[in-house]
C-alpha cells in the first residue's frame, strides 16, 4: 500500500500551531546519545530548543532527583514517627492509629513509586546529559537526605 499521500498531506501543516515544521518535532532516541536536537523530556511540552532551555532542563532534572530523595526521607521519618506514636497510644486506640498510619504509608509509597517511574522515564530519553542530571540529583539528594539510609537501593526503578 502506498502511503506517499500522507507526506503530501503533512506538507501544508508545517506552520500548524505555531510550532514550526517537521524539524521542530520531538525526537525519540532509542540509543544513547549526547545530541540535544529536538530533545523532549517525557512530555512534548518539555521541548529543549536552545542551550538555555537545556541548562534549565538539566537543573530541573537534578532538582527532581533531589526531590525524590527528599520524599523517601519524609516517608522514613513518618514510619519512625508512627512506630513511636503506636508505642505511646492506649491499647484501645492503637488499631485505629495503625490503620490510619498504614493508609498514609500506602499513599507515600504510591507517590514514591510514581515519582520513581517518572524519573525512570526521564532517564530513558537515552540522552547522556539528562542521564547525568538524574544521577547528580540522586547523588545530591542522598547527600542531603540519606543520612539514615543504606546506600544500597531497595527500589529498582530509580
Amino acid at each position: 500500500m502506498d502511503h506517499s499521500h500522507h507526506m503530501h498531506a503533512m506538507e501544508g501543516h508545517e506552520g500548524h500551531g505555531g510550532h514550526g515544521g517537521m524539524e521542530d518535532m520531538c525526537s525519540m532516541n532509542m540509543l544513547f546519545t549526547w545530541d540535544t536536537t529536538n530533545l523532549c523530556i517525557v512530555f512534548r511540552q518539555w521541548h529543549v530548543r536552545s542551550t538555555a532551555s537545556l541548562v534549565f532542563s538539566l537543573i530541573a532534572v537534578v532538582l527532581l532527583g533531589i526531590g525524590y530523595e527528599a520524599l523517601r526521607s519524609v516517608s522514613r521519618r513518618y514510619e519512625a514517627s508512627l512506630a513511636t506514636r503506636l508505642e505511646t497510644v492506649p491499647r484501645q486506640n492503637r488499631e485505629t492509629v495503625s490503620k490510619r498510619g498504614h493508609v498514609i504509608k500506602a499513599t507515600l509509597y504510591a507517590i514514591q513509586n510514581f515519582y520513581a517511574f517518572m524519573l525512570m522515564l526521564v532517564f530513558m530519553t537515552y540522552n547522556g546529559w539528562v542521564m547525568v542530571a538524574v544521577s547528580l540529583g540522586a547523588f545530591a539528594g542522598y547527600l542531603l537526605f540519606g543520612h539514615s539510609t543504606s546506600a544500597t537501593k531497595d527500589n529498582a526503578c530509580h
